[in-house]
């Protein structure tokens, strides 16, 4: 699938994705892109984020890509019963974060997302992991990759895929990307 020929549905995470990051930079480039706009980007609410991507992909005028980090894996898969499947060429999964967290559940007190999903999207999808995530180990993402019956891509030691990690433009990722929207 070309990316001219689908809706990009860009999904950050807690704090939403800052200029430097390469959700943005990405958004930025692609003429089909657009955020998935939160009310609170800084108090997670898996209600709130998962009726707003829903929303979006049903406003989706062409075939949508959904294009996550972090927190915003898991509003995919929460959100997944509740997509119409036929409307999502397939869902690029960067970096996890794992909110069955103890420290997650203490700072953020009835945020949903817990406990994750274990059962397939129902659409295409590729997850890619660092073993060096702070957030999520990688065997656990391999593991949500398992049951959300997606592709799993251990990305080495690429942190949280934020700019601090040094994934600002990620040329990498961008090629990822564009070998797995040619494989919809």
């Amino acid at each position: 699938m070309k990316i001219k020929d689908s809706e990009i549905l860009i999904i950050p995470g807690l704090g939403n994705a800052s200029a430097f990051h390469w959700q943005s930079r990405w958004q930025d480039k692609m003429s089909t892109a657009r955020r998935v706009e939160q009310d609170d980007w800084d108090s997670p609410n898996m209600q709130a984020w998962t009726d707003r991507l829903v929303e979006a992909v049903e406003a989706a005028e062409k075939p949508a890509i959904l294009v996550a980090h972090s927190v915003g894996v898991l509003t995919v898969a929460h959100a997944a019963p509740r997509l119409d499947a036929s409307r999502i060429a397939g869902a690029f999964l960067v970096g996890a974060s794992d909110w069955e967290r103890d420290s997650l559940a203490e700072r953020f007190p009835n945020h949903g997302f817990a406990p994750a999903p274990r059962k397939p999207l129902g659409f295409k999808g590729l997850m890619l992991a660092s073993s060096n995530d702070e957030t999520c180990t990688i065997d656990k993402a391999e593991h949500w990759a398992r049951d959300w019956d997606v592709r799993f891509g251990d990305a080495g030691e690429a942190g949280h895929f934020t700019e601090e990690s040094g994934h600002g433009p990620w040329p990498e990722g961008l090629m990822a990307f564009a070998k797995f929207t040619q494989s919809l």
